[in-house]
This record gives C-alpha cells, sequence and structure tokens, in this order.
C-alpha cells in the first residue's frame, strides 16, 4: 500500500513540475505567426488560459504577426529582416512578460525537411533573444497544428502534415535542448481532424475553440475553459478579452504608422501622442476581465 502511495505522489509531482507556472499579476505574451494573430480575433487562448489557471489580474498581449518567421520577415516594414527582428526586441524589453508562449513552424514547414535546418537555427537564435530581452519566468513552445484537406479544388495536405510532424520533433528537440515547456498541438488535434478550418490552414473559431481546449489540457493545466461552462459570464468574459485585443492591436499596430512614427512622422508625427491615450482604455478593460473572471468562476 506504501509503496503504491508513493509511486502516486511520485506521478502527481512529475505532472505538477510540468504544469505552466502562472502566477497572480503575470504578463502573458502570445508570439507566433498566423494562429496567434487570429486567436486575438477569437479570444479562446486567453479566455481559457485565464480560467484554467486560477490566478488573478493577467494581463495579455498578442504579439503574433500573420505570415512571420522566426527571422522577423513579415515584421520588418521597409527593410531587412532583422528590422522585423528587433522590432520584436523592443516590443518584448517593453512588455518584460513573465510567461511567454511561442508557436512558430507552420509557414516554415513549406520549405519541406531542406529548410529545417534554417528555421531551428533561427528559432533557437530567436529564442536567446527572447530570453534576453524578457526575462520570463516560464517558456513554452507550441507546435503548429495540423492543416486540413478539404474537398476539390482545394489541396490535398497529407504531404505538409507529414513535414509538420518532422518540424514538430525539430521543435521538441529545440524544447528539451533550452528546458523549455512543450505543447504538442500537432498530436493533440490529430492530422485527421476535419472541419476546424476555412481553408485548410486557417483555424476558425470553431477550430480556435478545440485548440484553446487542447492547449489548456497540453499545458497540465484544469480544463476550465468556455467549452465547459454554461450561462453568459462565460461568453461576456470572451467579448471583453477580445475588445481588449482590439485596443491593444490598434496601439500597437495603427493603420497609418508611417506617418505617426516613421519616415513620414513629420507630416502627421503630432498624433502619435494619441497611442498613448490607448493605455487607460487597456486598463480599464482588463479591470473588466478581471471581474468577469470571478463571476464566470463562481457561476460554475
Amino acid at each position: 500500500m506504501m509503496k503504491h502511495s508513493l509511486l502516486f505522489i511520485y506521478a502527481i509531482s512529475l505532472a505538477r513540475a510540468w504544469s505552466v507556472d502562472f502566477q497572480d499579476n503575470d504578463r502573458v505574451v502570445l508570439l507566433g505567426n498566423t494562429v496567434i494573430e487570429r486567436a486575438q480575433k477569437y479570444g479562446h487562448f486567453e479566455t481559457a488560459i485565464t480560467l484554467s489557471s486560477g490566478k488573478a489580474n493577467m494581463e495579455f498581449r498578442n504579439l503574433g504577426w500573420s505570415g512571420d518567421s522566426v527571422y522577423g520577415h513579415a515584421r520588418s516594414y521597409f527593410g531587412p529582416p532583422q528590422e522585423g527582428f528587433d522590432r520584436l526586441k523592443e516590443n518584448l524589453t517593453e512588455f518584460k512578460p513573465n510567461v511567454i508562449l511561442v508557436c512558430y513552424g507552420a509557414v516554415a514547414a513549406f520549405e519541406g525537411p531542406a529548410g529545417l535546418e534554417n528555421f531551428i537555427e533561427g528559432y533557437d537564435r530567436l529564442l536567446d533573444m527572447v530570453t534576453a530581452a524578457a526575462g520570463p519566468r516560464e517558456v513554452v513552445l507550441i507546435s503548429p497544428p495540423p492543416a486540413e484537406s478539404l474537398p476539390a479544388p482545394m489541396p490535398d495536405m497529407t504531404g505538409h502534415n507529414k513535414n509538420l510532424a518532422i518540424y514538430r520533433d525539430a521543435i521538441r528537440g529545440l524544447a528539451t535542448k533550452k528546458s523549455f515547456q512543450f505543447a504538442d498541438l500537432f498530436a493533440a488535434v490529430g492530422p485527421g481532424a476535419t472541419g476546424l478550418t476555412d481553408n485548410g490552414v486557417h483555424y476558425t473559431d470553431q477550430g480556435n475553440q478545440i485548440l484553446a481546449r487542447l492547449l489548456v489540457k497540453e499545458m497540465k493545466l484544469p480544463e476550465i475553459s468556455i467549452l465547459s461552462l454554461e450561462g453568459k459570464p462565460a461568453t461576456d468574459l470572451r467579448d471583453a478579452i477580445i475588445a481588449k485585443n482590439k485596443l491593444f492591436f490598434f496601439q500597437w499596430r495603427p493603420a497609418n504608422e508611417t506617418y505617426l512614427r516613421l519616415f513620414r512622422k513629420h507630416e502627421q508625427g503630432q498624433n502619435a501622442k494619441e497611442l498613448a491615450q490607448f493605455d487607460p482604455l487597456i486598463k480599464e478593460a482588463e479591470s473588466k476581465i478581471e471581474a468577469l473572471r470571478k463571476i464566470t468562476l463562481q457561476s460554475k
């Protein structure tokens, strides 16, 4: 009996050691390309983590950029990829997140095995910069989810999923090398899943619900997500999170940034001061999220 009890305790301790260590007042950054940027539109990732972590007053910043690479290609406006890489470094230095969830590989996998070495080399460099700039307590590498084969004329994504599996394995190895945690969304969803994307690669609202639930599970957190709750509080919480994400996006990536902060700021640069006016609005939105978090959990 004692032997079984000790084995049970040991198993539980391993599970707890693996789970992501979220804490009250944490600032969490979501970093990656398309799957991360689109997550802000649906709010399921943040809703699930906000509820399942059990922590108060958490702040989330989505730094996803569609089509981005580990070298910063999409983030660079008019210069080489290094410009985008440096821009991200400035963002992380400013935000100083405690926890960073990183998801790259979906775009790079289109290069196939031939592009793997370059991807991992760049990912390693990116993660070195992330830890130096932000000094996070936790970093979680998330594998890209599988692609979906839709009826003709959409392409068969079987071959691409084989490449995604290769990249997933390499990302897991990188996480092990750096002693980071790893969340395997590719295996959790499964390459045979259907009805989760609108074009084979971009996950829909329903698809994001599934991804959020599986991400929480992969991080070994309690599965208290919007999918397991009923009633208005959980919906109100997600709506508030989406509203906050819009405010932050408008501040972080204003549509007329060339005029506000870049080479045409001599024309409208005086309006850049308005970007700081988003700060109290975001703070107010986060206070609303915290209030709704408590109400939602009480209603469960």
